[in-house]
């Protein structure tokens, strides 16, 4: 079971799952709302997640003309988990205690959308558009 929260504790959750693949998105929407090259998320089916405390501290902003949506803390700011998928969770990896070793990304989506500035290095398998997972 893997535990995480937010910067500042108000927001926890777990997931009832072994976590290995994380997935970069590297879309623009991603990028402006994290000021860097995208966001990596660890992504679980909901039944395997679930909010430990502060669900009340949960602010959410949805692009207006497109399907998504971001989640984060109203205290802290922290990117918070998040459903773009109604089956399926999005948990920024950042957000996880430690412990995660075996974690690796295993996805970059979205990379016809990187921005120009960034070179993506490891060997995760680079998807043009999203993924069907």
């Amino acid at each position: 079971m893997a535990k995480g929260n937010c910067n500042c504790g108000a927001v926890g959750f777990e997931v009832n799952l072994e976590l290995t693949d994380v997935y970069v998105c590297h879309c623009s929407i991603c990028r402006r709302a994290t000021g860097s090259n995208g966001i990596a998320v660890v992504v679980v089916d909901n039944q395997a997640f679930r909010w430990t405390q502060g669900e009340a501290q949960i602010s959410t902003w949805k692009k207006t003309g497109a399907d998504w949506q971001t989640w984060f803390c109203r205290e802290c700011g922290s990117p918070l988990p998040g459903v773009n998928d109604p089956q399926r969770t999005f948990i920024p990896v950042g957000l996880l205690n430690d412990g995660d070793a075996q974690l690796k990304v295993a996805h970059h989506i979205w990379v016809d959308s990187k921005a120009g500035w960034e070179e993506i290095g490891d060997a995760g398998r680079q998807h043009s558009e999203g993924f069907e997972g």
